[in-house]
């Protein structure tokens, strides 16, 4: 029925189409009236016509032809009389008279014809109001249902999520419990209700969850928190119910929240009340989690990147219980990620993925798949078969800095400038025992930064030493002091340096407590006001605190200060060196710096013998090409020249002239 009332729309159309060509047809037609008709029918032409005899009436329908020869259709009434009938015959030719029996007329037809247009009218109005209330019905009715969509054949399985190894040991239990609840039941075991994964973005919370489902095979509920709040009074709550009934229709199961953040804030913490939507949405959660029973078949998987807002009730045992932190990769495991995400990518033989997995420290598995993303993407742009090394390179450029504007030119002196400042972070890489390694630099202009630095860490850690911090600052100061050192004055060019050189110092005196001042923490670790928690709370320290707080931030910089100056003074001819081929070449790799720091050329000897031998073997190809062509072609000889004098010639040419 629901199929045929889809089409209903379109039969209408056609119908008014019809009823409209009809119409106009019947438009045509000229109505005369008794007496018009009785005054000018003398003057008409008639062809052929019908009668239809009624009781008080005679209908006549025919047509007729005007002065131009132009053909008319017609229609009349004329009264019933016997005189009316012989002058109908005689007017419109007795031959050509067809008389019709009304009775025979199909009645119903005539009405349905008559009434046509008002039944098309009443039913155009019908389906349009009937479609409004439908369509508000059903907002009406499905306002309050969940939004969370169902997979119910995931596809993403362990093999697919990389860098994660201690995470996916975690919720390997889950997927037993989901394939075998009856295991646990009869251990008396507890299986948590809920598990938080808690890491930075890109980390990949969501695609882990999904890989559960799919080793369990079963469906997958996928939700934002934010999808659970809306302006109207109880629609979250409302939302929340639905979400958890369809869950227990279909367990086992997992329900991911994903930015759980967004509803799960704490309580009381706002500043319109307590009363409000979100509020009430986190209530109904938290009720629903507990009134789900032990070891039905339903498992919650919450994912945020901020857990110090949400509200304690939410982590309690009982509820979100088990928390999994999913951690930035390391480098094997960006290797790994890298492995995974270059499955259906066409890379040249020569690419090292460990190597670029070393290059890319802090990269989440999101930014590493976005780096194969572009290295594709340029090697399509440069109508290549395969992704090279060099693609890879600009794409890792691309991913932490932006595109390079080429376009963008310096002249001489703001070239030099940047090119002595970005050798002067090099310098104290390559000298500072504790500094970052220098593995990229160049002066090419990207983002809103005129030359571009990539120093990675030698060796990654977990914890980092003070002696580390103090390497980091120097370095950063490096372009800084450098400008100072070579040309007398600064530029505006380290305003990123410096604000990263204060974000470590105050950092390690409030927070780490590496300072005179003690283990005292003067800061909040997250660094984040939440309204309404912490908006109105004050520092935790007097004025004098404060003071000494500066003079210990101060000092850090100063002393590190001072360090970087010593060493690209001792250095000054290798700042020089760098300064100088950046100039020329603009980028300069890590291979590059290390000939420079080596051999003070770009290149090693090994190198360059391996060219001059190159091209010598490149020559001597040439020259055996070139006999091989002689002992194919031998040489012609030269035409000898006759043995004749020369006035044996002038004796000759006068015999001829005579002749």
């Amino acid at each position: 029925m629901k199929k045929w009332m889809n089409y209903l729309p379109y039969a209408l159309v056609i119908i008014i189409l019809a009823s409209l060509i009809v119409f106009s047809n019947d438009s045509r037609t000229e109505n005369f009236d008794y007496s018009t008709f009785v005054r000018e029918a003398e003057n008409m032409e008639f062809q052929q016509s019908s009668i239809s005899v009624g009781t008080t009436v005679i209908d006549v329908q025919g047509t007729y032809e005007d002065e131009k020869g132009t053909a008319h259709s017609f229609t009349v009434s004329v009264p019933k009389t016997d005189e009316n009938i012989q002058w109908l015959t005689d007017t419109l030719g007795e031959g050509r008279i067809a008389v019709t029996d009304p009775n025979r007329e199909n009645q119903f037809m005539n009405i349905i014809v008559s009434l046509l247009p008002v039944l098309l009218m009443v039913g155009v109005f019908f389906i349009f109001f009937s479609k409004m209330n439908a369509g508000g019905n059903n907002k009406a009715f499905d306002f309050a249902k969940s939004r969370a969509k169902i997979q119910s054949n995931v596809k993403v399985r362990f093999k697919d999520v990389a860098g994660c190894d201690e995470e996916k040991e975690e919720v390997r239990e889950i997927i037993d419990y989901l394939k075998n609840p009856k295991q646990f039941t009869d251990m008396g075991a507890r299986i948590p209700k809920g598990l938080l994964m808690v890491g930075p973005p890109g980390t990949g919370k969501t695609l882990l969850a999904k890989a559960v489902a799919g080793e369990a095979d079963v469906p997958f509920f996928s939700i934002s928190g934010s999808d659970f709040v809306e302006m109207f009074v109880g629609t979250g709550a409302s939302r929340v119910r639905d979400m958890f009934k369809k869950a227990q229709q279909a367990a086992p199961c997992i329900v991911f929240i994903d930015e759980i953040d967004a509803v799960g804030r704490q309580r009381g913490a706002g500043m319109g009340g307590g009363n409000d939507e979100r509020e009430q949405t986190l209530n109904q959660l938290l009720v629903e989690m507990d009134g789900m029973g032990e070891n039905k078949g339903i498992v919650i998987i919450a994912a945020t990147n901020r857990p110090d807002v949400l509200d304690p009730a939410l982590l309690r045992s009982g509820r979100f219980d088990r928390q999994i932190t999913v951690s930035l990769p390391d480098k094997k495991g960006r290797e790994a990620i890298l492995r995974v995400h270059a499955r259906n990518k066409k890379l040249a033989k020569d690419i090292s993925l460990a190597s670029l997995a070393q290059r890319t420290p802090g990269f989440s598995g999101a930014d590493l798949e976005n780096v194969l993303n572009e290295g594709a993407i340029l090697a399509v742009r440069d109508h290549r078969k395969q992704i090279t090394m060099d693609d890879l390179d600009e794409a890792i450029d691309r991913v932490m800095m932006g595109p390079a504007k080429k376009s963008k030119k310096y002249n001489d002196d703001d070239k030099r400038l940047v090119a002595y400042h970005e050798a002067g972070h090099a310098v104290i890489g390559i000298k500072l025992k504790d500094a970052d390694m220098v593995q990229k630099v160049t002066i090419i202009p990207r983002g809103d930064a005129g030359g571009y630095n990539l120093m990675t860490p030698r060796e990654e850690k977990y914890f980092h030493r003070k002696r580390e911090y103090m390497a980091q600052i120097t370095g950063l100061l490096g372009g800084r002091v450098a400008e100072e050192l070579v040309f007398g004055e600064i530029s505006a060019g380290a305003v990123n340096d410096i604000e990263k050189i204060t974000k470590i110092a105050k950092a390690m005196v409030r927070v780490f407590g590496m300072s005179s001042l003690g283990p005292i923490q003067y800061a909040d670790p997250q660094g984040n006001v939440f309204l309404g928690r912490d908006y109105n709370n004050g520092n935790n320290y007097s004025a004098g605190v404060a003071a000494e707080i500066d003079k210990e931030v101060r000092k850090i910089v100063d002393e590190c200060y001072e360090d970087c100056k010593r060493i690209l003074s001792e250095n000054r001819d290798l700042l020089d060196l760098i300064a100088n081929s950046l100039f020329e070449e603009e980028t300069l790799t890590k291979e590059q710096i290390n000939n420079l720091v080596e051999y003070g050329t770009l290149t090693s000897p090994q190198e360059e013998a391996q060219r001059q031998a190159k091209e010598e073997a490149q020559a001597a190809e040439g020259n055996t090409v070139e006999e091989a062509q002689e002992e194919n072609d031998p040489p012609q000889e030269e035409p000898k020249e006759p043995d004749v004098s020369d006035e044996e010639m002038e004796e000759a040419l006068k015999e001829l002239t005579k002749k």
